[in-house]
């Protein structure tokens, strides 16, 4: 039985950062440090005619400009980690508004940012492309870094439209959004001979490692990359930017340190956004509800320079059964950077038009929402044709349900109201893929009894600390105070970035390992060792807590890890193991699965939306914190109450200039926004994704919420809202 997998133990790091005292890469004292700030583009297409830097250059304690004129020729590398043609200074050709086009170096930030206000930049203006409207759209062959294709097909679509007796056919819309994680990207960059250190705002240190020694064409081990803690990413910090190769360049040229801190401003124009869709989505069913054919076309944007495909279809070819399928993506170059990933890339815009499809087909067809989904579900991945290796689906739908208390629920627009306020309640599936990478972590038992494991991992903030602490913990039979776990840095043993949900299923099976084969060793040593109490006792009898191995026949006789230690005389023992993913886990398809369901209390006169209460029920694996766990669920359940409700990013269609480039006219919940929102979770297991059996978390909670709000809003007022975010002049 687990002793601490599973609990809701304190955040390992949650002192340190509530303190103050915890270390984000803006706050690292160096010696000798000098400032950086970026100076952009005021235009969105065209070319550089001139930048004037002699003013700037005379301006107090500036210590250096450099502009494309002084940059070095950097190495074009695919796009992950880094986009292939990404614009970093390099010569003079205009590609987007806020492009990045020099460096001022200075004593202070305030010196170096009043003289970037100093430089003087003339342009060759020319007609930038903005909106979809404006640029020509094409089909690209395949998406996401090639991994998947451009048009996917299955069955006879003409069979289906033939066999459908109702038909549901509607554009979906979502806009432009941006991450605003609380930490802004930084830099901080040094030379110690041709070695560069980079303290960074990375969600992937690895990644970021071999992206810059690619573009600077430096050996990697040359390249020491540290993110010891991260304010938040959600993808945009998942690839190597533009500021960072700067500040790289900048740190070389001065020969100094050199920091960049990107403003909120910059935020916007400098390391991706979500970009907006329109989903053309069919669905065809039977009276009966049984789905006939599935048609979405999704059409995304991208920048002139680099192919960026929002995989709105993904979730839409696994997760309804439906024999007659086709997911095509449309794609237009806009004079934008080129988009990102953001939380749930692809699944939380997605499941926005397909989970409000399948409420409009429910209220056509006069069925329960929860009822056409269970006629619908898939008993296995119908794209594939695998096995789920765990699904527990249909128990989400029930547990929420007696939850909430749907069945009280009156299926009539306008048909429950409180007072003045129209009552709507709505609800929606989510999912995401469980997926994970190669890692590797080396554990170091020490002679006072604890112990020290490492990897080359990331925390964004959401508990890896916290989880991978408790996993080792269990593990070597310690506990969680007699271990420390490191990561942010490129010199400890290798890990995945920290995107697609990946880190926990990677790394923690990593971590488990390492520290069962260390515990092992202890246990092989002190057997074989005439010297210990538990001398020739079979390994197999043999158990380790608190840091105490004993017969379990016998626990009299006991040793520690100390003690073997000191009679070995050795001051540490060193375990280093690598997993991969299972061959075997191939076989089965791997995702999470969950239900969310909300209320909702609309002003009818002000067109104004409440969220009254919320209620998710996911089924996720083991669960390694139910603490943390439950934080990751409200943070995403909030979020998605953004997208629903507020998030919008506006663009000059004229200028390509971002418009409220800040959090005062960027709207994002706060605190009154949000009601009580009761988490639960299915107990699964899973004993194919991996050796723990966890399933993706992270980004799983932002999925559905959209749709299970206009599904309420729906409910509530008889109007369907197809254009996010739900804004009240669109229901007044």
């Amino acid at each position: 039985m687990s002793k601490i997998i599973g609990k809701p133990l304190d955040r390992v790091d949650g002192k340190l950062k509530v303190t103050g005292e915890a270390p984000y890469t803006a706050d690292v004292p160096i010696e000798n440090l000098a400032y950086g700030v970026i100076f952009q583009s005021a235009i969105a297409k065209g070319k550089v005619l001139q930048i004037e830097t002699s003013t700037a250059a005379t301006a107090p304690g500036v210590i250096d400009i450099i502009t494309y004129q002084q940059t070095p020729n950097l190495v074009k590398i695919p796009f992950f980690p880094t986009p292939e043609n990404l614009p970093t200074a390099q010569d003079d050709n205009i590609y987007y508004n806020g492009q990045h086009l020099g460096i001022v170096i200075a004593e202070t930030l305030e010196q170096a940012e009043y003289a970037a206000s100093l430089v003087k930049i003339s342009y060759e203006a020319a007609e930038p492309t903005i909106t979809i409207a404006q640029a020509e759209i094409f089909e690209p062959e395949s998406i996401f870094f090639g991994i998947m294709p451009g048009k996917i097909t299955r069955g006879d679509m003409a069979s289906g439209k033939t066999q459908a007796e109702v038909l549901v056919e509607e554009i979906y819309t979502t806009p432009m959004e941006h991450h605003n994680p609380l930490e802004p990207a930084a830099t901080l960059a040094m030379w110690t001979g041709d070695n560069l250190t980079l303290y960074e705002t990375t969600q992937g240190i690895s990644a970021t490692q071999r992206g810059i020694a690619a573009v600077l064409n430096i050996p990697q081990e040359k390249v020491r990359v540290i993110s010891q803690y991260l304010g938040g990413g959600f993808g945009c910090k998942a690839l190597l930017r533009s500021h960072t190769i700067l500040a790289a360049i900048a740190a070389r040229q001065v020969q100094r340190p050199v920091k960049v801190v990107l403003t909120r401003s910059q935020m916007y124009t400098s390391c991706g956004y979500r970009s907006p869709t329109q989903q053309h989505l069919t669905l065809g069913a039977t009276q009966d509800g049984k789905l006939t054919f599935i048609n979405h076309i999704g059409t995304s944007l991208t920048s002139i320079f680099d192919d960026f495909v929002e995989p709105v279809g993904a979730p839409t070819t696994m997760m309804y059964a439906c024999a007659n399928l086709q997911v095509k993506y449309r794609l237009a170059r806009i004079n934008t950077i080129t988009p990102t990933f953001m939380r749930a890339p692809g699944e939380a815009p997605g499941m926005f038009a397909l989970e409000s499809a399948m409420d409009e087909l429910a209220a056509a067809l006069n069925i329960d929402p929860i009822e056409l989904r269970l006629r619908n579900h898939a008993d296995i991945d119908p794209h594939t044709q695998l096995p789920w290796s765990s699904k527990s689906l249909k128990q989400c739908y029930q547990q929420g349900a007696e939850l909430f208390g749907w069945s009280l629920r009156n299926p009539v627009p306008r048909s429950m109201r409180d007072g003045d306020f129209l009552i709507g309640w709505g609800m929606a599936s989510a999912t995401f893929p469980s997926n994970s990478g190669k890692a590797s972590v080396k554990v170091e038992m020490l002679a006072n009894g604890e112990a020290r494991v490492k990897t080359g991992t990331q925390d964004l903030g959401t508990g890896t600390y916290t989880v991978m602490t408790q996993v080792a913990a269990e593990a070597l039979g310690l506990s969680s105070q007699q271990v420390q776990f490191e990561l942010g840095d490129s010199n400890l043993p290798n890990a995945p970035i920290t995107g697609n949900s990946i880190t926990v299923g990677s790394v923690s099976p990593a971590v488990h390992q390492a520290a069962s084969a260390a515990k092992q060793r202890m246990m092989q040593m002190a057997v074989a060792d005439p010297n210990s109490p538990i001398y020739g006792f079979p390994v197999a009898d043999i158990t380790v807590e608190s840091g105490k191995i004993f017969s379990q026949q016998d626990p009299s006789k006991q040793d520690s890890y100390s003690e073997i230690l000191r009679r070995h005389g050795l001051a540490s023992l060193e375990v280093t193991e690598e997993t991969s993913p299972n061959p075997e886990s191939q076989k089965y398809s791997k995702h999470s699965f969950g239900a969310i369901f909300i209320e909702v209390a609309i002003d009818e006169l002000l067109g104004q939306i409440k969220i009254r209460r919320c209620v998710g029920v996911y089924s996720v694996g083991k669960i390694l914190n139910c603490k943390t766990a439950r934080s990751q669920v409200i943070g995403g359940i909030t979020w998605g109450i953004g997208m629903a409700l507020m998030e919008k990013t506006v663009i000059d269609p004229h200028q390509g200039r971002i418009v409220g480039a800040n959090l005062s006219d960027y709207l994002i919940p706060v605190h009154t926004d949000i009601p009580n929102i009761e988490v639960q979770f299915i107990a699964e297991h899973d004993p194919h994704v991996n050796t723990l059996g966890t399933k993706s978390l992270g980004e799983l909670p932002i999925v559905g919420v959209a749709a299970a709000i206009a599904n309420a809003v729906y409910h509530a007022t008889g109007k369907r809202i197809r254009d996010l975010p739900i804004t009240p002049d669109k229901l007044i």
